[in-house]
């Protein structure tokens, strides 16, 4: 399949089952076909992300009883996991055939952000644009600007998406990378060949972006190293970019991650483990001898890479840190804060259940929460105005609450706390009335429509709910989505500021695909004194495990426990949503 791909798995998950539907979807739209099978596709893709069991190992009478998914799309379902093999992923045959009669450059066209299925169906059919390279050229030529329903305006967000997509091409979330990797990391660990092996580059520093897995190793000569990894089935080796010291290549399934592997004595293997690890703009840095961090470490050879910073007369500086932007401001200060660790987190504060567009009930997600050790849920499903998600009206909310009442009544050793996710309208007022904000004990504040804005529309519409009494936590400020999505663009000291003034505290999302807030903007509102949650936006019980990349963001961010939200224990967090009601 063009558009699904197999990682590092034996069989299908319910993402890519349900990406094969999305898909015909997307094409039965884009061949103009009956728009009543479009919807009916759609709504099986809404519930069928909603379901826990595993779709692939479900016979055709459970998928019949899946709502929302009748006949046909239980038959197609069916058809996918008859034809999935351990080393192949299904299809079914309407989707085969619809593909045959569809250029398949459309398919790129229809991952551009700000373009729907039925503009690109136009283009196709009015300037026969097939390609990525076709449509960036029409837009060029101001051609997309001519076209009935489209303008200036149109064909701009064409072209930065078409900008964004080719800035992205090469690149990998964090968390995807991080599977190769360790995958990698096993291969070698479990050769028993290498005294000491590590990770360095942008793995090591947990950039959200990675586009090269680096790995430094202590073979006994540099001929085993490449020995090793020749024995490796689902790396490639790039024999041109190789050397003697240096192994480089990619990942077979995912041939963009590129990874280089480099050789180190026992005697060099710290320094070169910095050396790989900062960027340039770290390892420039001035020391107050006079020395770069670069010449410090070149220079000398250390037992381990703590004894650089010694050397260089400063505080040890985490590997996420090591980025050249603000981490020697914190190593001045005369006592460094040590970073924020999973281990500190007593509750996990922004999640969905069934009530909106959750996986799983709000018992399973208080009873899975509770087995991971924390102290307190806070629920936040959807508002009202996020029908699509099915938001929650005032009647719900009422009934959440009942419920909440009732588990918090039955387990005094865990708490649930009350919270919402209300949309942040455009006007930048909360959804629901004051009447029914009163009744939550948190509400977690988020722009989720209307993203095409200007800085200063972003920027005013994020602040007037800042303003709100009501709002305790902003949520995902620039609504970004990583690789996909460009976030709309705000004056982020201005919104720090307002969160500052109205003792609001602000979210780094942790779902992989938003990272949001941005680790850049964390150091400005610590020195703001603003609290930073790290929350999972947990959809299932699963998406708990999200905080880890929370964690690494903010840590990246220079967070600290004591000014991070949910590092309060239950009833320093009560306290503190009380003292803001």
């Amino acid at each position: 399949m063009h558009k699904i791909k197999s990682v590092l798995q034996t069989t299908m998950t319910n993402n890519q089952i349900i990406a094969l539907l999305d898909t015909y979807a997307d094409l039965l739209e884009l061949h103009n076909e009956n728009e009543f099978k479009i919807r009916s596709y759609r709504a099986g893709v809404f519930h069928l992300e909603k379901i826990t069991q595993n779709i692939s190992q479900l016979s055709l009478n459970e998928l019949k009883a899946i709502p929302s998914v009748g006949k046909s799309i239980a038959e197609k379902l069916n058809e996918i996991n008859q034809n999935s093999t351990q080393n192949t992923l299904g299809s079914f045959l309407d989707l085969d055939n619809i593909l045959k009669i569809t250029p398949i450059g459309l398919l790129d066209i229809l991952k551009i952000k700000g373009i729907g299925t039925k503009k690109v169906r136009v283009l196709w059919k009015e300037l026969d644009i097939t390609t990525v390279e076709a449509l960036f050229e029409a837009c060029e030529n101001d051609k997309v600007a001519e076209v009935k329903g489209f303008g200036e305006k149109t064909q701009e967000t064409i072209k930065n998406g078409l900008l964004f997509m080719a800035f992205s091409s090469e690149k990998s979330l964090y968390n995807d990378a991080e599977k190769y990797a360790l995958q990698l990391e096993k291969h070698i660990r479990d050769s028993n060949f290498f005294d000491m092996h590590s990770f360095a580059g942008q793995i090591r520093r947990k950039t959200e972006i990675v586009d090269t897995v680096v790995m430094l190793v202590c073979p006994p000569t540099p001929t085993d190293m490449h020995n090793v990894l020749a024995e490796c089935d689902f790396i490639e080796k790039n024999n041109q970019k190789s050397g003697v010291f240096v192994w480089r290549g990619a990942f077979k399934e995912n041939n963009q991650l590129k990874i280089e592997v480099y050789f180190a004595n026992q005697a060099d293997f710290y320094s070169r483990l910095f050396l790989l690890t900062g960027t340039n703009e770290h390892l420039s840095h001035t020391t107050e001898n006079g020395k770069t961090l670069l010449q410090i470490a070149l220079n000398q050879t250390f037992v381990v890479e703590e004894d650089i910073f010694i050397k260089a007369n400063l505080p040890y500086i985490a590997p996420e840190l090591r980025e050249g932007l603000f981490e020697f401001e914190l190593a001045k200060k005369p006592n460094m804060p040590v970073l924020i660790t999973e281990k500190d987190l007593k509750g996990s504060l922004h999640n969905h259940s069934t009530y909106s567009d959750g996986k799983n009930t709000l018992k399973e997600m208080a009873d899975y929460c509770q087995s991971l050790g924390y102290e307190y849920l806070g629920i936040t499903d959807h508002s009202k105005a996020a029908f699509y998600a099915n938001g929650l009206s005032e009647k719900r909310v009422q009934e959440q609450h009942t419920e909440i009442d009732l588990l918090n009544a039955q387990n005094p050793h865990f708490h649930i706390f009350k919270g919402i996710e209300a949309d942040i309208l455009n006007d930048g007022k909360l959804d629901y009335d004051t009447e029914t904000l009163k009744t939550f004990d948190f509400v977690v504040a988020s722009i989720h429509s209307n993203l095409k804005m200007s800085k200063e529309k972003a920027t005013e519409r994020l602040i007037k709910a800042i303003e709100s009494p009501f709002t305790t936590i902003l949520g995902h400020p620039t609504g970004r989505l990583l690789l996909r999505r460009e976030g709309y663009p705000i004056d982020f000291h201005k919104v720090i500021d307002a969160c500052a003034a109205n003792k609001v505290a602000i979210e780094i999302n942790a779902h992989p695909l938003r990272l949001d807030l941005d680790w850049r903007y964390v150091h400005y509102a610590l020195e703001k004194d603003v609290f930073i949650a790290i929350n999972p936006d947990a959809h299932d019980i699963l998406g708990f495990h999200k905080t880890q990349f929370g964690v690494h963001i903010a840590r990246k961010g220079g967070l600290y426990k004591e000014k991070c939200l949910n590092a309060l224990s239950k009833e320093e967090i009560k306290a503190f949503f009380q003292q803001k009601k």
